[in-house]
């Protein structure tokens, strides 16, 4: 899979009227680097909240647009930047770029990394001048290693350029940026566990209050934003509201662009930047051009392995936030997988269950023993060796792992995709479970918790 395929090029131009993340992308998919990000008007933006612009009026700005966060959750950005303190004591902020990008099926952080370092060094930049944070890092997924090696060397041009270090653009104001890559954990990408693992802790989530904003990195005001959503500040910055927020179609109520994609027996499999409330059957048919020769969409998700299953006639679903709930479901990441007619959901959702058992940091009951508690389960019906209630089991570990039952929101995204495919194909389910004849009786059925 291409990280440069953008779709049918008789469909796509990329501007910058019309496509503020991607039109500075080379055809050859090679990094675009400081001399020619500038050519492309590259820190114009920057440039001109430094000189024109007051830092309240950087973050009333980007809360006038309606970004919100692109790693998943979609809080707003600039309501989020609004909660960090006001009290000009405080000399020492943090800004963190959150590139933990581990949800499976998801690989649109790293397109932007490797292939426009800049747009993201030029939003943090921007972003720090608005937070006052002296110092910015980007907690960078361990496997990444085209990503850092790009975005050292992009930090490196900022800095001789004048555009990073001591004194900014002769504006009086101090900003060092470092890259820092994690150890390759799924929990990282919660940022009060990502805080502690850039701490060198335990990758836990922490308890919440207080809030990063009042007591982060070491104790001092955090604000955490996700690679892709702060590569969308430089645009808002250079070209206004009003413009930002006419990208996104009518219906919409998320505003600006997506990047999107789809992975799966499709015919082209890629990624693209579309405007907020296109529908799931365009990302489809016109983007990826359907299934493959010789398979039938079953099922898909919309954004992530944490997102649930829908069905085909789903598809016609407006992809932003809103759209996406209407059909049971959430948008997360915006990177759809198709599931073809060959794939058995049972073992499916046994593979995806292992990966976030295994990704579990263990810290709450639920999710910790939960979680294997699922894939034991799941095992057995897969092998046929399930026993009548085991369906109703795993229900039952839906609801006991959902929203507000854990100590984060890892397990209720774990859980998600299990309880939509027993709703759409629990046949598959129950063709798993033995006869009656065959049963062992429940306390005599070891479950052997976290093996």
């Amino acid at each position: 899979m291409t990280l440069t395929s953008f779709g049918p090029a008789n469909r796509i131009k990329r501007s910058a009227e019309t496509h503020p993340l991607t039109w500075r992308l080379r055809d050859d998919g090679e990094a675009v680097w400081l001399d020619e990000y500038q050519a492309k008007n590259g820190y114009a933006a920057a440039r001109k909240a430094f000189a024109d612009m007051a830092q309240d009026d950087i973050v009333q700005t980007v809360k006038d647009a309606g970004l919100k966060g692109r790693g998943g959750a979609g809080f707003p950005t600039g309501v989020k930047w609004g909660l960090m303190p006001k009290d000009e004591s405080i000399n020492i902020r943090y800004l963190l770029c959150n590139a933990d990008e581990m949800e499976p099926n998801t690989w649109k952080d790293r397109m932007l990394m490797e292939q426009l370092p800049h747009l993201l060094i030029e939003g943090m930049l921007i972003s720090a001048r608005a937070l006052k944070t002296y110092r910015g890092y980007i907690f960078l997924r361990g496997e990444y290693t085209t990503a850092a090696k790009h975005l050292n060397r992009a930090v490196e041009e900022a800095k001789a350029a004048g555009l990073l270090g001591k004194n900014i653009l002769g504006s009086g104001f101090d900003f060092e940026l470092f890259v820092h890559t994690g150890a390759g954990r799924y929990i990282c990408g919660e940022e009060t566990a990502l805080i502690n693992s850039l701490e060198g802790r335990r990758a836990n989530p922490r308890s919440k209050p207080p809030f990063p904003a009042a007591v982060g990195v070491w104790g001092k005001p955090t604000c955490v934003n996700n690679v892709e959503t702060l590569c969308n500040v430089p645009a808002i910055i250079a070209d206004g509201v009003d413009w930002y927020k006419s990208l996104a179609r009518v219906g919409s109520e998320d505003m600006g662009t997506k990047l999107m994609g789809f992975s799966g027996k499709v015919k082209n499999p890629g990624l693209w930047e579309l405007p907020f409330g296109v529908t799931g059957r365009e990302l489809f048919e016109d983007y990826a051009g359907g299934m493959r020769d010789g398979y039938k969409l079953k099922a898909w998700q919309p954004g992530g392995a944490g997102t649930g299953f829908l069905l085909p006639e789903h598809l016609d679903a407006q992809m932003y936030a809103g759209g996406i709930a209407k059909v049971g479901t959430r948008m997360g990441t915006g990177l759809a997988m198709a599931v073809d007619d060959s794939v058995n959901m049972v073992s499916l959702l046994r593979n995806m269950e292992q990966f976030f058992a295994r990704e579990s940091c263990g810290f709450c009951t639920p999710c910790r023993d939960g979680l294997p508690w699922s894939v034991k389960l799941l095992m057995a019906i897969e092998n046929g060796e399930g026993q009548p209630g085991d369906i109703e089991t795993l229900l039952g570990l839906v609801g006991f792992l959902g929203p507000g039952k854990t100590f984060c929101a890892h397990a209720p995204g774990a859980v998600e995709p299990l309880g939509s495919a027993i709703k759409y194909f629990r046949h598959e389910f129950e063709a798993g479970i033995a006869p009656v004849s065959a049963a062992v009786p429940p306390l005599a059925r070891p479950i052997v918790i976290g093996a």
